[in-house]
C-alpha cells in the first residue's frame, strides 16, 4: 500500500511534507517502523506483553 500526495493549489513543500507525515502516524507507518528497527527475541517480545497487560490491570 502506497501513501500518495496531491500538492493542493498553492500548497509549499514544508505543508506537503507535514501532510504527508501526518498520514503516515495516522496509518501507524512510523511505529512500525520504529519496532522494526532492532530485532527483538521472542522472548523479550513475550516479556514486554506481560509488563503492559500488568501495568494494563493496575494497581
Amino acid at each position: 500500500m502506497a501513501i500518495r500526495i496531491k500538492a493542493r493549489n498553492g500548497e509549499s513543500a514544508e505543508q506537503m511534507l507535514r501532510r504527508f507525515k501526518k498520514l503516515c502516524e495516522k496509518e501507524g507507518l512510523t511505529k512500525d517502523i520504529k519496532k522494526r528497527a532492532y530485532y527483538e527475541k521472542p522472548s523479550e517480545r513475550k516479556q514486554r506483553a506481560q509488563r503492559k497487560s500488568v501495568k494494563r490491570q493496575g494497581p
